[in-house]
């Protein structure tokens, strides 16, 4: 149990080590040499940066002092420390490491900017701490108003945008979502990775053949819905019982379930739905970060 525990607390530390070292990447190489934005409290340290010509560094660690204390109290103290620990790491990074300024073209350091920014970002949460208190802050409020986390987080950053569109221009802005864009789905990718899961509900007439590829050919697990299939506009009141199978799969896997049900059956009715969590049943555990 020790030798675990300790093996979880070296990957985690490794994690959130390389995860700094990216996103101070991102902003000293790309985003700060070129006037450019990021959302949530990254964005907000560089506008007040470049507003008062403040040191970023400083900016970083005060504004996130708040979030790591609403983190201390609405998740737990851990995530608190490892975060500010996370947060003093990253302004260190950006005061002293010597990063070169990779580019001034505006489409790279946009795209590449949000990149590693994602990346690091991304990698910080995988080893359980943040980067940015814009999450802790949209908990917090999202106990007090009738809106959901990503809508929250979405306000900020439009008010973020705006700023910066008033201030620095339009085009800057506009560039400016672009990397806040590359680097919400880079760090979907980072957190996710390729076993990112998808719910697949099927209905068809050849069912049982299904199934069976499923659970014999495939190796996933399935639940199934006892329905009715029918009741076509013609034909209204015609109908007949049928098995309405739902199983999760992994990205890697949702091709090859489609071409077998297309292969069984074309005329299935197949959707598939994003899955953020799942765990238990016959998936294989994912790692604890």
């Amino acid at each position: 149990m020790r030798i675990h525990n300790l093996k979880a607390t070296v990957t985690d530390t490794l994690l959130t080590v390389f995860g700094i070292l990216f996103a101070g990447f991102a902003l000293r190489g790309f985003l700060l040499p070129n006037k450019f934005f990021d959302g949530g409290i990254s964005g907000i340290s560089l506008l007040i940066h470049e507003f008062y010509n403040i040191n970023l560094a400083f900016i970083i660690i005060v504004a996130n002092i708040p979030f790591m204390v609403m983190g201390a109290y609405h998740v737990n103290r851990a995530f608190a420390l490892k975060t500010f620990s996370a947060i003093l790491g990253l302004s260190l990074c950006v005061q002293f490491f010597p990063y070169p300024q990779i580019t001034d073209d505006k489409l790279l350091v946009s795209i590449f900017g949000g990149v590693f920014m994602g990346i690091g970002v991304g990698l910080a949460m995988r080893g359980g701490c943040a980067l940015d208190g814009i999450e802790v802050l949209a908990l917090f409020t999202g106990k007090r108003v009738s809106f959901t986390v990503s809508e929250i987080i979405l306000a900020i950053n439009i008010v973020i945008f705006l700023v910066s569109a008033l201030k620095l221009g339009l085009p800057t802005a506009l560039y400016s979502i672009l990397t806040y864009y590359t680097a919400s789905k880079t760090i979907d990718f980072v957190v996710e990775g390729l076993e990112e899961y998808t719910g697949v509900t099927i209905i068809s007439g050849h069912s049982e053949q299904i199934k069976s590829e499923l659970v014999m050919g495939l190796g996933r697990g399935i639940t199934v819905y006892k329905g009715e299939r029918g009741f076509l506009k013609e034909s209204f009141d015609i109908s007949q019982p049928c098995d309405i199978i739902f199983t999760v799969v992994t990205r890697l896997e949702l091709r090859r379930l489609r071409n077998m049900v297309q292969g069984i059956d074309p005329k299935a009715f197949v959707f598939t739905s994003i899955i953020k969590e799942a765990a238990g049943g016959v998936l294989k555990r994912r790692n604890r970060h």
